[in-house]
């Protein structure tokens, strides 16, 4: 596969947003990013307040930037806080390293990218995130 497509990205939020209706979760704000960091989509549901791009963009730039998913930065920040936090100076205060961002794969492996939720409690964003990913046909990767 090539990479992520702008129809992927959006098939992606559209159910993770079903997701989070079926889980009657509060409102949510997801961003998709390819696997150079780079954001391909955004939305945020009505009521979603406005912190939400900077922390679902932070949770997939987190994600890409180390090449793990935000589950296992948040487990690395409590073994390690001085190294994440000095990862996140590097990145300019961009890593927001708590469950909710999840690295987007191929069949084969290859990374395509990431999904960043944040609304709910993280481990209801985190599984909004594998929804979507997996409604688009890829795997998500959690690790």
């Amino acid at each position: 596969m090539a990479g992520l497509t702008l129809a992927q990205a959006r098939t992606i939020i559209a159910s993770a947003f079903e997701e989070a209706s079926r889980l009657q979760l509060k409102p949510l704000g997801v961003a998709v990013l390819d696997d150079g960091g780079h954001t391909m989509a955004f939305e945020r549901q009505d009521g979603a307040s406005a912190m939400r791009f900077k922390i679902a963009h932070g949770k997939a730039y987190g994600a890409i930037a180390m090449g793990l998913g935000s589950r296992t930065l948040f487990e690395r920040a409590q073994a390690q806080p001085y190294f994440i936090s000095a990862m996140n100076a590097l990145a300019d205060g961009a890593l927001v390293p708590v469950p909710g961002g999840v690295l987007v794969r191929d069949g084969d492996g290859a990374l395509l990218g990431a999904v960043g939720i944040t609304g709910d409690n993280s481990d209801n964003d985190e599984k909004c995130a594998i929804a979507g990913i997996e409604a688009a046909g890829l795997v998500a990767d959690t690790g």
